[in-house]
């Protein structure tokens, strides 16, 4: 049995990838066949995800595949890998059985359903690596192949959001491999259940920073967070679905790796969570309010319910062992969002598909007369809202519950941080849980409730009735909206049993007893959320973010386009400031080196004479007086044997040439006598030079040579 679950869960990871060569195949030629083989792959991917969760339960499996990438590739099974591998498999058939109908306008169909089904593969070796280095190269892979998504429609605007979210892809990855690089350096592995122990002691924060950048940018943290407003928009809206409902969630699972594995109880490092949650949480609700695009509110909204997650997790440190309900809320929002944006990306796209529009006052009216739609979109509404008897309500209640529980334990003992402080983000917390109300109602009433300006539009949009979607697109959005409200009402049965099978991967142990959802204390937090959405709904968003235009009033984006983070910070920086500046330090480099080439030899040239002016008079002093005697002749005739029998014989030679070809112009020289000073020169300059300290030097130079190359021989030779 355990073999068996061993080689699905490696055939869980690779099957997408083979099944989209297929898919891309058969589509070549039959397209309602590819359409249907799509659908057959994420289903079968769902089913196998369901019988391993059912077999695994509370036990592990583990696989590993030795020889690729060197490291090997390494998968593990345990409750919260399968579970959120089962939500992201879900989700996949959710959106594929929905894109029959939405792409059936759309080219490039086959190009999309590939790389679809090769970003599912990807996601689920993310969510089931066992080792650091597993992660990696699934998380690469699936950046990669999830940018297609983006720039699907290949519009102007889509193209440079996918280059935004490539750019966020490719820094966030080479941020990654660095702390990968400077983690296996201090602890000697990437096993992430051994990163615990083996961090004890050990200066690792470097290395956790550079990896919380690049699974940050892709969860969409504050400030790395600009590639989902764009992204989201120009993505297809399954795409936008998948984009913020499980990829966002691939970064999370690299937060928590780091969280709950190397600094788990680590007040310091939950504080820094913390922050960052804050104000993920609440620029993101923010801008949400100021979005006048129904993708892009949505998309801002996922920056939103990111903050509350990344305050779940900050809250885990700084509660240390006592961290049980910030952990099943943070286990519990996560899958909570990633249902929502189904839904409400979803039904975004029934509207888009209809309408080939967005903006609000366009779309405003469109789903008048359309109960089916209307209820599902209020599900994913109430729930993200965070409204009682709704799912949303369970975990944001678990995680209110956390600061609360921090709050008391400050006024019975000391924390990092202050009771002002603790409140202060308490009532950050509530306020942007009322934002999140205040923008949802904002959507609803938009496209629900008010009239389209235009009567002839709005009647239109009535006459559609039962015919804007086919019942499969029906089907599958009902199915996402009724889990809201059945696991709001009975939470016990159906969230609690999914938050026991994630605290273990987050270091919590079991909990005592169960919580009073639905106690008063409980029900006041929601309560004040819900009053703080209406007031902004009522008195921000329906008058200032309002202006008339005849006699009806039209939605207005009033957020200042100078705080866009992406226009006016990051890309002037990295392709204006940057570069200026580093071709600005290369070129004074670049001149540095140029005058050094220039110096150096000049230098070495005054040197070598200074020196050699040195040598001269005490080589000429030693010649006079120590080597007086050895230099003397022995031998009165100039030259030796040889120069005398070759000038001998270049006289003779002289001779014949001068009494034939040379009369007019005969050669007076004598050889003998020329070689002999010839020879005599050559042997004074041989001792001079033989007793210099140049000579030494190069003979020194050249035996050191010699030496260093036996060195170099000898080590290649050993190894």
């Amino acid at each position: 049995m355990m073999e068996t679950q061993i080689y699905l869960l490696a055939w869980i990871v690779f099957f997408p990838l083979a099944g989209a060569a297929v898919t891309y195949l058969a589509g070549r030629s039959d397209k309602l066949l590819r359409d249907r083989m799509a659908s057959a792959v994420t289903v079968a991917e769902f089913l196998m995800l369901l019988v391993l969760l059912l077999t695994v339960r509370d036990s592990r499996v583990f696989c590993q595949i030795p020889g690729i990438c060197q490291m090997g590739l390494t998968f593990e099974s345990d409750g919260f890998r399968s579970v959120y591998a089962l939500i992201a498999a879900f989700m996949w058939m959710m959106t594929t059985l929905f894109s029959g109908e939405y792409f059936a306008s759309y080219r490039n169909r086959n190009r999309y359903y590939l790389f679809s089904l090769m970003t599912l593969g990807a996601t689920e070796g993310v969510l089931l690596s066992a080792d650091l280095y597993t992660t990696l190269i699934f998380f690469e892979l699936m950046s990669f192949t999830s940018y297609v998504w983006v720039a699907q429609d290949e519009r102007k605007e889509s193209l440079r959001a996918a280059e935004t979210y490539l750019a966020i892809a490719v820094i966030g990855g080479l941020s990654i491999l660095m702390g990968l690089f400077l983690l296996y350096h201090q602890t000697g592995t990437l096993r992430i259940d051994d990163l615990y122990q083996a961090c004890q002691g050990k200066n690792v924060l470097p290395a956790c920073i550079c990896m919380l950048i690049g699974f940050g940018g892709k969860a969409g943290v504050f400030p790395l967070h600009i590639w989902l407003p764009k992204a989201h928009p120009a993505a297809p809206a399954p795409a936008s679905a998948l984009l913020s409902g499980i990829l966002t969630k691939t970064g999370i699972f690299g937060i928590l790796v780091i969280s709950c594995k190397i600094f788990l109880h680590d007040a310091v490092w939950g504080t820094a969570m913390l922050v960052l949650g804050v104000l993920t949480m609440l620029v993101g609700a923010v801008l949400a309010v100021f979005s006048v695009d129904i993708k892009r509110t949505l998309a801002c909204s996922s920056v939103s319910q990111i903050g509350f997650i990344l305050v779940g997790i900050g809250m885990q440190g700084l509660l240390g062992e006592e961290n049980i309900l910030a952990v099943r809320g943070t286990m519990l929002h996560m899958v909570n969002h990633s249902l929502f944006k189904l839904t409400l990306f979803l039904v975004a796209g029934v509207i888009y598909m209809n309408l080939h529009r967005l903006d609000l006052n366009e779309i405003r009216g469109f789903g008048r007369n359309k109960p089916l739609l209307k209820a599902i979109f209020s599900g994913g509404a109430l729930g993200i809202s965070g409204v009682p008897f709704f799912s949303g309500y369970i975990s944001k209640t678990l995680l209110h519950e956390g600061i609360v529980e921090y709050s008391e334990q400050i006024q019975t003992g000391s924390g990092i941080l202050g009771y002002s402080d603790i409140r202060l983000i308490e009532w950050l917390f509530l306020i942007s849980g009322g934002l999140t109300v205040a923008y949802m109602c904002k959507l609803y009433v938009a496209v629900f409730v008010e009239e389209n300006q235009n009567a002839q539009t709005q009647a239109a949009y009535d006459a559609l009735k039962g015919h804007y979607m086919n019942r499969v697109s029906a089907a599958v959005l009902a199915v996402c909206a009724m889990l809201f409200p059945v696991m709001g009402i009975v939470p016990h049965l159906t969230m609690d049993r999914i938050a026991d099978m994630g605290q273990e991967f987050m270091g919590a142990e079991e909990m005592a007893g169960q919580v009073a959802y639905y106690s008063f204390g409980n029900l006041s937090g929601s309560l004040i959320s819900i009053g703080i959405g209406i007031l902004v709904y009522v008195f921000v968003i329906r008058t200032w973010m309002m202006q008339k235009n005849g006699n009806t009033k039209e939605y207005v984006n009033r957020w200042p386009a100078v705080l866009d983070l992406e226009d006016y910070l990051y890309r002037p920086v990295l392709l204006q400031i940057l570069p200026v500046i580093g071709g600005g330090v290369s070129s004074l480099l670049d001149k540095l080196v140029d005058v050094s080439a220039k110096i150096q030899p000049l230098a070495g040239y005054v040197e070598a004479s200074f020196f050699d002016t040195i040598q001269d008079p005490i080589i000429v002093e030693m010649k006079k007086d120590v080597y007086h005697g050895s230099m003397e002749k022995t031998d009165p005739e100039e030259g030796n044997h040889l120069t005398h029998v070759l000038g001998k014989l270049c006289n003779a030679v002289k001779h014949l040439c001068n009494a034939t070809i040379w009369k007019k112009h005969p050669c007076q020289t004598d050889f003998i006598h020329k070689l002999s000073l010839w020879y005599e020169e050559f042997r004074e300059n041989t001792i001079l030079i033989g007793r210099s300290m140049s000579y030494g030097l190069l003979l020194f130079s050249l035996g050191l040579c010699i030496t260093l190359i036996y060195l170099l021989v000898s080590a290649v030779w050993l190894n």
